[in-house]
């Protein structure tokens, strides 16, 4: 292996670990992590009801950020004071704003086919940034 080479592969592995700092990958894994474990965040959902527990979008590859950040503001209104949940609000809605998560950021608006519960949704943002920390 030559030096331009290694110098290349360097700098490759440098633009991951900065992309995945831009992403707040960590911050937000660990947030995730600690709110799946907490049963007072789970609740069935139902399309038609109207309780403070409703659906939360799953989103499509490209819109996960605008959802993420629709979805925990959902979170944060409906649920009673959890500051995990408002720093991740707060923490998406930073990086939606200055698009600084290249691998997310492609719409600014939450597209999705599906619903589910909060774990699913919490469990859909895991997945999302676990991806992004390999």
């Amino acid at each position: 292996m030559n030096a331009s080479m290694l110098s290349y592969i360097l700098l490759s592995c440098l633009l991951l670990s900065v992309q995945a700092e831009f992403c707040g990958v960590r911050e937000i894994i660990r947030y995730t992590q600690r709110l799946l474990g907490d049963s007072s965040v789970s609740c069935p959902c139902r399309q038609t009801a109207t309780s403070s527990c409703s659906c939360l979008p799953i989103p499509e590859r490209g819109h996960e950020l605008a959802c993420f950040v629709d979805g925990t503001k959902h979170l944060m209104e409906n649920t009673s004071s959890n500051p995990v949940i408002t720093r991740l609000y707060w923490t998406f809605q930073a990086l939606l704003d200055r698009s600084l998560c290249k691998r997310l950021a492609h719409g600014d608006q939450c597209q999705y086919e599906t619903k589910g519960n909060v774990k699913e949704f919490l469990r859909k943002i895991l997945t999302t940034y676990q991806e992004i920390d390999k």
